[in-house]
């Protein structure tokens, strides 16, 4: 089993920037790759982006590619996501979650193949 807590959503204005965290406990965090998702009101949840288990490869969603950044700290069991030029479109409850990999490979980006999930952090963009 694994645990996850988001943190730092909020408010924002468009073109600033927000840093997400995702703590990880009760299982060795190095064991899993993790991704980060959000949900509109209205609308399925989507990938936004993921990262390996020691963080060799990472993948992003076309819509923020060259904005968003992954990363990670196995050292402090978080991962974290950098989003910068937020635009009023990025505006959704952004979940991070976690699947068992047991070789370093490239993460998966279907929300079916995660099975361990957050309970969400609110991000709004004004404009």
């Amino acid at each position: 089993q694994v645990q996850l807590v988001e943190s730092g959503g909020g408010l924002v204005q468009g073109g600033g920037s927000l840093r997400l965290s995702c703590g990880a406990s009760g299982r060795t965090f190095s064991w899993y790759a993790m991704g980060w998702f959000r949900q509109a009101p209205g609308k399925e949840r989507e990938f936004v982006a993921a990262i390996s288990t020691i963080g060799v490869s990472t993948i992003y969603a076309d819509s923020v590619k060259g904005r968003f950044t992954i990363s990670r700290d196995n050292a402090k069991n978080t991962v974290y996501l950098q989003m910068n030029s937020l635009k009023p479109d990025d505006t959704a409850v952004y979940y991070c979650a976690a699947v068992r990999r047991v070789t370093e490979q490239v993460p998966p980006q279907s929300k079916l193949e995660y099975g361990y999930w957050g309970q969400g952090t609110q991000v709004t963009v004004s404009s």
